[in-house]
């Protein structure tokens, strides 16, 4: 009888067993899958402007989008007031802050114009403008506005007055350009691809970031570059400039 109830005991020590361990496999396969699926969702392009609203999107230090930015054939066009008021901004900022990320548009440039690309923009630092907060990568018609003179470092696709593009791909004015910029604070490295080719390498977050700053126009500027968290802004220089197909991938 001893014996039977031994033999009984053993057995459902090993069911229990069993079942234990087919439980914590089913656990482990549940929290593989969420794992996956959440790797999946911060790999995913994430659309920040569709083409038909400006959703998501202000002018820096207001609440809204100004009149001068209009939507046009499924892209967001700044055409600049004829005057401008003395302190009247119209560059535009996401209301998301974003710190790694893969972020991709289309812009088109007018003749002579200049516009631009930030990161990193601090809305609560009590700044006055997006670029003393933001670095820029410059959008830019190469062929006639000055700026292309000054330097490559203030060419299309450069990082601007800090790193420029190793060579110029950027389309005429008029046509559409693809830019792609790359921000990883965690490998610390950035980039810019500009139609299908990357012109600019830099650093991002550390020594040498600082380094490369105190070599430009930004040494000294108690905010600039200092935020790896923040949002993307699109310049107003006081020509018109057209955007589309923008999105961003987080890493």
């Amino acid at each position: 009888m001893k014996k039977l109830t031994l033999v009984a005991c053993i057995a459902l020590s090993t069911m229990a067993c069993k079942e234990k361990a087919e439980k914590k496999a089913e656990m482990t396969a549940e929290s593989t899958e969420i794992e996956i699926k959440e790797e999946k969702l911060n790999t995913e392009w994430i659309t920040l402007f569709d083409g038909t609203s400006f959703d998501g999107w202000k002018v820096y230090g207001k609440d809204s989008v100004s009149e001068n930015w209009k939507l046009e054939d499924g892209a967001m066009v700044y055409y600049p007031p004829s005057e401008k008021k003395k302190g009247e901004l119209h560059d535009l900022v996401t209301e998301k802050e974003y710190t790694d990320f893969v972020l991709s548009l289309d812009w088109k440039i007018s003749e002579g114009g200049n516009s631009g690309v930030f990161w990193g923009v601090n809305e609560s630092v009590g700044q006055s403008v997006p670029y003393a907060t933001g670095p820029e990568v410059q959008v830019l018609d190469n062929e006639r506005h000055p700026d292309a003179k000054a330097g490559k470092s203030h060419q299309a696709g450069a990082l601007y007055d800090m790193v420029e593009p190793s060579k110029d791909v950027a389309k005429p004015a008029g046509e559409w350009n693809t830019m792609v910029i790359t921000v990883n604070h965690k490998e610390e490295k950035g980039s810019v691809e500009l139609n299908g080719t990357k012109v600019v390498e830099f650093p991002v977050g550390n020594e040498a970031w600082d380094q490369m700053v105190s070599k430009s126009k930004f040494n000294g500027w108690e905010h600039f570059g200092k935020y790896h968290t923040g949002k993307i802004g699109l310049q107003d220089h006081n020509d018109k400039v057209f955007y589309k197909n923008i999105k961003i991938k987080q890493l």
